[in-house]
């Protein structure tokens, strides 16, 4: 299932969080803020240390540290070029790594946020379309996980729920 609330990420009850991460795994601004705010920040910037870098289009796992979540997932998206420069791959490439890794951990349960649509430029639509196939590619190969994306903005949220109506209504929960 894929369902898309307005929610605070670090509220979400889930296994784990993907936070939008940059490749030095330092924290940033926006949701990178607000997770490390949340899970503690010299705890969480340790955990990132020991690990120390992440390429666009991957992910990495620590401990939840202080949140609900027992791991946050670290997913690199690309900052937006025009679309020419691979980030459709590695934005999808950046969803799939984090799938992978919480299905691993054994996680039954994964909260995103839209990845690489704040600061990293990527454009709101093509940044919902990328993030829903990727998921509902991953579940269409038989992978029990349930997805939820967490959004504070309306527009998101309307754009969200639309984009997966239409591209995978089977996992839609609404």
């Amino acid at each position: 299932m894929i369902e898309i609330r307005k929610i605070g990420i670090t509220k979400l009850d889930t296994d784990a969080i993907v936070n939008a991460a940059n490749e030095a795994l330092m924290a940033g601004g926006g949701v990178c803020g607000a997770i490390f705010n949340e899970a503690g920040y010299s705890e969480l910037q340790a955990a990132c240390r020991k690990i120390g870098h992440c390429d666009t289009g991957s992910a990495v796992i620590t401990p939840g540290c202080k949140l609900k979540a027992r791991y946050i997932i670290h997913a690199v998206g690309p900052v937006w070029y025009g679309g020419s420069s691979g980030e459709p791959e590695l934005l999808y490439g950046a969803y799939r790594s984090s799938l992978e890794l919480a299905v691993k951990n054994g996680c039954t349960s994964i909260g995103f946020p839209l990845i690489s649509a704040g600061i990293f430029g990527y454009p709101l639509q093509q940044a919902w379309r990328k993030a829903i196939q990727a998921c509902s590619d991953f579940l269409d190969k038989g992978n029990q996980i349930d997805i939820v994306f967490a959004v504070l903005d309306d527009n998101i949220l309307k754009t969200g729920i639309e984009t997966l109506q239409s591209l995978a209504p089977q996992y839609a929960v609404i």
